[in-house]
């Protein structure tokens, strides 16, 4: 068993050669401390490990209330126990100091019995309060590790869905990756909260889980659509809210149902999801092929209509898409795809968020060069577009 550190502060060296005295036989289990300074005192108490202070109220330079003040304030010491030494009639100075948190008083003249016994009692509350700290503190380990735990897996699961819809589509390896880091980038540009950015990057990969559900034949057609091909192709951005809101059969059967408010997607009100960042997927599976002029689907919302997140994540998928390799195209070099953006804004895009994508462009081909499927830097003509001025890419 350690031995308890107790300090003496006392401006007159009789009454500190006095505790000493009335405490010899304690050397076994205490190790005492005496300083005649207070300033001192405060220095090795916030230098050195102390169970318990017991001090003087009246000294120059320092007074008691003063020094047990500065402990309590200090988050390094805050749990130091003071006891307090006072006269029989300093009663303002009593009702002070235990308004400061003083552990304890002591009335001079000090009797050794009752300095004993509080000194007993102030150092097993300080212990029971330790074993207590550390009990916490080894409670938040395993919850801080636990949580660690659950958002790896979170981030696991969400990126296989991702990657789910992306082998049904094409070839690129990372797609899902760049589009959650570039949603990320733009959102930051954007000003927005750490919490919806963090948010946009879990939920962005999601945006075509909904193309699971699309034929072959549609999906990878090397040419262009027909018009019930497009419809058949457009069905996706309802499919992904479908997969993403649907209330989990499983959950009952785990005993583990939850009911959310319902959330607003871009189009109507859809069913409840007990998941913040499975709704935002939704939303933006719902709503990152509409368009600022309103010219886009499944809803032709426009401008403000459509929510931010699928706004940020129509600049990030089609910059994309421009850049990589697919069954029916080769890649568009930087410049192109750059031009590609540029000319969507206040059409297809939101004019501030491809200011802001402008804006972290530096970050943006840092992502596309750390997760790149050798997306070659060519020059292309345009390709034969579906719709007026939006290249094939744009499926």
């Amino acid at each position: 068993m350690r031995q308890h550190r107790i300090l003496f502060v006392d401006d007159e060296i009789n009454v500190l050669r006095s505790y000493a005295r009335s405490l010899r036989g304690y050397d076994a289990s205490w190790v005492l401390s005496f300083e005649d300074c207070p300033l001192k005192a405060l220095g090795r108490i916030q230098n050195e490990p102390f169970d318990v202070v017991v001090s003087d109220v009246r000294m120059p330079g320092l007074t008691g209330m003063e020094l047990l003040q500065a402990i309590k304030e200090n988050p390094s010491t805050h749990d130091v126990p003071v006891i307090i030494v006072t006269g029989e009639a300093d009663g303002t100075l009593k009702r002070q100091a235990i308004d400061r948190d003083a552990a304890d008083l002591l009335n001079k003249p000090v009797h050794t019995d009752d300095l004993i016994a509080r000194l007993k009692s102030v150092l097993r509350m300080k212990q029971f309060s330790d074993q207590l700290k550390e009990s916490n503190e080894r409670l938040e380990q395993r919850v801080r590790q636990r949580t660690a735990e659950l958002y790896a897996s979170r981030l696991d699961i969400i990126w296989r869905l991702g990657k789910a819809s992306e082998f049904r589509d094409e070839e690129t390896g990372d797609h899902v990756i760049r589009v959650g880091g570039y949603s990320r980038a733009i959102a930051k540009g954007l000003g927005m909260s750490e919490s919806f950015c963090e948010n946009i990057f879990l939920a962005a990969p999601l945006h075509d889980i909904g193309k699971i559900g699309i034929p072959d034949s549609v999906l990878l057609k090397p040419g262009r659509l027909t018009n019930d091909e497009w419809r058949v192709m457009r069905s996706h951005c309802n499919m992904g809210v479908a997969i993403l809101t649907e209330p989990s059969k499983f959950t009952r059967v785990a005993g583990t149902e939850q009911v959310d408010e319902t959330s607003s997607l871009g189009t109507e009100s859809m069913a409840p999801s007990a998941n913040s960042i499975i709704q935002l997927a939704a939303q933006i599976a719902a709503t990152h092929h509409e368009k600022w002029d309103g010219s886009g689907y499944p809803n032709g919302l426009h401008g403000d209509a459509i929510p931010l997140a699928g706004r940020i994540v129509a600049v990030a998928d089609v910059y994309d898409a421009l850049r990589s390799h697919r069954p029916y195209k080769e890649p568009f070099s930087v410049q192109r795809s750059l031009e590609i953006i540029r000319e969507g804004a206040g059409s297809h895009f939101d004019p501030a968020v491809v200011h802001a994508f402008l804006e972290c462009f530096d970050e943006i081909e840092k992502i596309e060069q750390q997760f790149s499927d050798l997306m070659a830097p060519i020059t292309m003509a345009e390709y034969a577009t579906e719709e007026p001025g939006v290249p094939t890419v744009l499926h």
